[in-house]
């Protein structure tokens, strides 16, 4: 067993390698495959365990100690069939991990033009993976410009009358060219003479790995179990050394693959299978699964919204009495009286009553209520439940008032007494009484403003909180708004988006926006009867509490139900140092804007045409840069964190996106 320094470096490796930008998945059942394979092919060596640990692991790590050599010596010839050695190189064999596999899986031959215009671009393809080339054809059209998933064609050498076509795949898995929109496509560039000279021929490397890029990223969609081993540009001519991994079968739609278009399934399956595994009823069934009692138990988190729309009916009312309501909106006037001129004959002096009868159905809604209008000939009173609040001239008792009746004409008033503080729930009595001597008449508006707006009040029922303060209490299962968020006691990973009701009633819709409304949930909770023992765990939990780095404490039962506690020392051995990170350097290439965008070529659209591309390489064994044509050393080896370049790149596109709106209004 290697020693615990060597396990991150392969650990490191693998998942760098799968990381990698054009690594599919079939490298991962060649990594996992050849190195459990490997590291027990090494044969034992004289020494110390330690030593012969150390051993084992500068072996591995001579052959899978870096994303390329992991790729060199197991995830080509793995899905080529080729020969894989042991990490002592004493042995190879020839692993049988892919049901088809072909040196040639398809090869790309591309012809550029005077006008700089791809002219020719002939692929050839191996469609059943027999090692023999099956179908050979010519792109219909010239290709102006490229795309990390289709390509543009124009009018030769220029901009104009441009197409622009999507890769794809049809059934019997030949390669598909769909005419669409501009934006359909990613990552364009131009190609031929209108943004550059001999640009094809001087960027030939990454021209071919562009195009046959969008190529098999259409054919690996169609059928996930196609997996990509090596790529090799020779010339105008870029290989691609192929397989067909996953499994045996004719048909792509492969439950394994399914997983692809419907992640949700996934966990689902999974504890579907772990059900039915031997091993998972095993610890099912043992003395820590079975040796309690248990009882399932459902409850619910509620959102509970109230919605109270109110109109002037609802808050306020004329049940009796008055002569008028008038309505507006939010306000309501109540009149009583007998208002037409000279209606009333006193004589020398005659008192007249005049009554009206309000409900008050919800006081909170009645933002405010006063004596608003008034007109008299000769003397008036209003009193509400008997109580008086408003008299003209001064006039407090029951009988007739304290001067003359006869005050000679109409008067008229506007109080605005507020009337609030004695409409309280309920029925409300308001009485008008007037004095009049000869001829009269009499009124008094009452005006109430009425809030009608639409009030929400919410409240969580957690009928739940009960069982989740309970410590021998866990959640079973969870569904939150339909959405199912735990499943068997396990968090399936999955939540919902926020939710927005319209709520209430047509006559008033309220719109809310919330993370949650309803939660549906499951507990198992364990009943103590003291009919099934529990198992006992305590030594189990007295060597954790007790052991130390350089100690390790154990307490064993005696016979007698006594126990003995022992110490003794322990040390783990070396563990060695491990590299930090996969060194890595950063070198960037002048490169000319090729970028084309639906406005048009990008370089037309700037001031320096010209940039960077930047790049990062693997350093090799003696920690040097590997620099690529005309490339320029940025970084030397090293472990390299751009991460805050990154943040300022990606905010500056998002930014940017975020700005593109045509509006009308100057801005």
């Amino acid at each position: 067993m290697p020693p615990c320094g060597a396990a991150p470096l392969l650990a490191s490796a693998a998942a760098t390698l799968l990381s990698r930008p054009g690594k599919l998945p079939p490298a991962r059942t060649v990594a996992a495959t050849a190195l459990a394979t490997l590291l027990f092919a090494v044969p034992a060596l004289a020494g110390p365990m330690e030593d012969r640990a150390k051993a084992v692991a500068d072996a591995a790590r001579a052959k899978s100690s870096s994303s390329e050599a992991i790729q060199q010596n197991y995830v080509t010839p793995g899905l080529a069939g080729q020969p894989i050695s042991t990490v002592d190189n004493s042995k190879s064999f020839s692993p049988n991990i892919a049901c088809q596999r072909t040196a040639t899986l398809m090869e790309l031959l591309v012809q550029p033009v005077s006008t700089g215009d791809l002219g020719v671009v002939r692929v050839s393809r191996d469609l059943d993976l027999d090692g023999a080339i099956d179908t050979v054809s010519n792109l219909p059209v010239a290709v102006s410009g490229i795309c990390a998933n289709g390509i543009i064609s124009c009018n030769a050498g220029s901009w104009s009358q441009c197409h622009y076509y999507l890769w794809g795949a049809d059934a019997a898995r030949n390669l598909t060219l769909t005419e669409v929109d501009m934006p359909t496509l990613a990552g364009c560039y131009c190609l031929n003479n209108s943004c550059g000279t001999n640009l094809a021929w001087s960027n030939m490397p990454s021209v071919l790995t562009d195009l046959g890029g969008g190529m098999i990223g259409a054919l690996t969609t169609a059928d996930p179990r196609i997996g990509v081993a090596q790529a090799v540009i020779d010339g105008p001519t870029i290989r691609y050394v192929g397989a067909q991994a996953t499994a045996c079968a004719s048909d792509p739609a492969l439950p394994q693959t399914g997983y692809r278009a419907a992640p949700m399934t996934l966990a689902g399956d999974a504890i579907a299978a772990a059900s039915s595994n031997s091993i998972f009823q095993k610890l099912a069934g043992s003395a820590v699964g079975m040796g309690k009692i248990q009882e399932t138990r459902s409850c619910t988190v509620q959102r509970q919204v109230d919605v109270d729309g109110a109109t002037i009916d609802d808050v306020i009312t004329r049940v009796a009495g008055g002569y008028a309501t008038i309505k507006s909106p939010g306000s309501v006037d109540f009149q009583l009286g007998s208002p037409r001129d000279d209606a009333l004959s006193g004589g020398s002096c005659r008192l007249f009553d005049f009554r009206m009868t309000l409900n008050v159905a919800k006081p909170d809604r009645l933002t405010s209520a006063f004596l608003s209008y008034a007109f008299f000939d000769d003397w008036i009173q209003l009193r509400i439940d008997g109580n008086l609040v408003y008299s003209n001239p001064a006039w407090a008792g029951l009988g007739f008032p304290p001067g003359g009746c006869e005050r000679g004409r109409t008067w008229y008033a506007y109080p605005g007494i507020d009337l609030k503080p004695w409409l309280t729930a309920g029925d409300h009595e308001i009485w008008l009484r007037v004095a009049v001597g000869g001829e009269g008449e009499a009124s008094a508006t009452i005006n109430a403003q009425v809030d009608e707006s639409c009030v929400t009040s919410e409240q969580l029922v957690d009928a739940c909180a009960t069982y989740a303060a309970n410590p021998k209490c866990t959640i079973e299962s969870e569904q939150v708004d339909g959405v199912q968020t735990f499943m068997k006691g396990l968090k399936t990973g999955l939540h919902p988006l926020p939710q927005t009701r319209i709520l209430g009633s047509a006559a008033c819709p309220v719109t809310l926006t919330r993370d949650f409304f309803n939660k549906d949930r499951v507990y198992r909770c364990e009943v103590d009867t003291g009919i099934i023992p529990q198992p006992d765990t305590s030594r189990g939990a007295y060597i954790i509490d007790h052991s130390t780095e350089t100690l390790l404490a154990d307490r064993v039962r005696n016979a007698d139900g006594s126990f003995t506690e022992t110490t003794r020392g322990f040390s783990v051995p070396d563990r060695g140092s491990v590299p930090a990170c996969e060194p890595v350097c950063k070198t960037r290439a002048p490169r000319a804007s090729q970028g084309a965008a639906p406005a048009g070529i990008v370089a037309a659209q700037q001031n320096a045409p010209s940039g960077f591309d930047t790049f990062y390489h693997a350093c090799d064994a003696a920690n040097v840069c590997p620099l690529g044509p005309g490339e320029e050393l940025i970084s030397a080896c090293g472990c390299l964190d751009d991460f805050p370049e990154a943040v300022v790149m990606m905010q500056t596109v998002r930014l940017a996106g975020a700005d593109l709106v045509c509006t009308q209004a100057v801005r």
